[in-house]
């Protein structure tokens, strides 16, 4: 139905700045951003324009996996390597896919997008 669209796609900040023991993860999430990119040069040509999201850890099922048992201790460790001072919220993540979803992003394409509240700066 005509030409060009948009590919969004998820990886972490795990395939930007990898962390010990998560060998298996960070490996996965490093091949989605490079995924992401090679397809952004195959289908330019078409107007389709293809990123990934990067968040950091979040306030979703997946955070006991990480974290292990949910206590205030192991929350404020890992929060502190977050330069905003909380976990992501699923909410962050819409919105950025809303974003490069918008026509206003209509340049933007191979892009690794860090949802991360400055953890990878």
């Amino acid at each position: 139905q005509g030409k060009g669209g948009v590919l969004i796609n998820t990886a972490s900040t795990a395939g930007l700045r990898p962390r010990p023991g998560l060998t298996w993860y960070n490996g996965s999430k490093g091949a989605a951003i490079t995924l992401t990119k090679s397809m952004a040069v195959e289908l330019a040509a078409e107007q389709i324009r293809v990123n990934c999201l990067c968040p950091v850890a979040g306030e979703t099922g997946m955070l006991a996996d990480f974290m292990g048992e949910d206590t205030p201790e192991k929350r404020a460790k890992f929060v502190s390597v977050i330069p905003m001072g909380r976990f992501s919220q699923p909410s962050d993540m819409a919105n950025a896919a809303l974003f490069l979803a918008e026509d206003s992003s209509s340049f933007l394409t191979g892009l690794a997008m860090e949802v991360d509240g400055g953890r990878c700066v």
